[in-house]
C-alpha cells in the first residue's frame, strides 16, 4: 500500500477530504492512506465503518501499523459491498467449501491412482 501522502502545497485533497468536502489539512490522518486517485477506496470504508471510527482507529494506531489497518479495512468494506450480509466471512466460507470439494476430488484421483498401479 503506499503511503505517499500528500505533497506539499498539493491543491486535490485526499478522497477522504473530497468526499466529507471538508478542507485536508497537511497533517490529514487520511492522506497518506486514501489518495484523491482512488475515491472509491474511501467511499467503501466510509460506507461500512464511517469516517469517524475510521478516524479514531487510525488515531490509535502507531504510524508503522496503519496501512495494514486501511488495507484490511478496505478488504473488509469492499467485501461487505459485495456481500452485505456475510462479507468476508461469506468469501472465506466460500473458500473453504472449495478446498472440502477439490480435497475429495484429490482423494479419489489418489485412490484411483492406487487401483490402476494394482490391476492396471
Amino acid at each position: 500500500m503506499k503511503e505517499s501522502g500528500r505533497k506539499q502545497g498539493a491543491a486535490s485533497p485526499c478522497a477522504a477530504c473530497k468526499l466529507l468536502r471538508r478542507r485536508c489539512a497537511q497533517d490529514c490522518v487520511f492522506a497518506p492512506y486514501f489518495p484523491a486517485d482512488e475515491p472509491q477506496k474511501f467511499a467503501n470504508v466510509h460506507k461500512v465503518f464511517g469516517a469517524s471510527n475510521v478516524n479514531k482507529m487510525l488515531q490509535e494506531l502507531p504510524v508503522h501499523q496503519r496501512g495494514d489497518a486501511v488495507s484490511s479495512m478496505v478488504y473488509e468494506a469492499n467485501a461487505r459491498v459485495r456481500d452485505p450480509v456475510y462479507g468476508c466471512v461469506g468469501a472465506i466460507s466460500s473458500l473453504q467449501q472449495q478446498i472440502d470439494a477439490l480435497q475429495t476430488q484429490l482423494a479419489l484421483a489418489q485412490a484411483e491412482v492406487v487401483h490402476l498401479r494394482q490391476f492396471g
